[in-house]
């Protein structure tokens, strides 16, 4: 099982990324779709998440209006775009798979600061 995230960088505040999870190893379109985030010094937190179908989607309230979750179950991925980024968007991203067994990908650094 290997779920590989990419796409973090360096950008300035209001600039944006799309993040990317590729999955491999397991039936992808079973499983809903989780993104997180860890701060330096804080704990990590759920920033958005997507069903199995990619018919539901959550994106926590921080970033409700500038953070979007999609996946293609054809190609085992899944993409948050990350528009207006913030200093307090900083840290790593990771993703993580919830079905018959719970994975966790790699994480990716994201760091905005002017």
């Amino acid at each position: 099982v290997q779920l590989v995230e990419s796409g973090g960088g360096l950008v300035q505040p209001g600039e944006s990324l799309r993040l990317s999870c590729s999955a491999s190893g397991f039936t992808f379109s079973n499983y809903r779709m989780t993104c997180h985030h860890h701060a330096p010094g804080t704990e990590r937190e759920m920033v958005s998440t997507i069903s199995a179908s990619g018919i539901f989607t959550t994106v926590a309230d921080p970033a409700k209006d500038r953070f979007t979750i999609s996946r293609d179950n054809s190609e085992n991925m899944v993409f948050l775009q990350l528009n207006g980024l913030k200093p307090e968007n900083t840290g790593v991203y990771v993703c993580q798979a919830w079905g018959d067994d719970v994975y966790w990908g790699q994480e990716t650094q994201v760091t905005v600061s002017s």
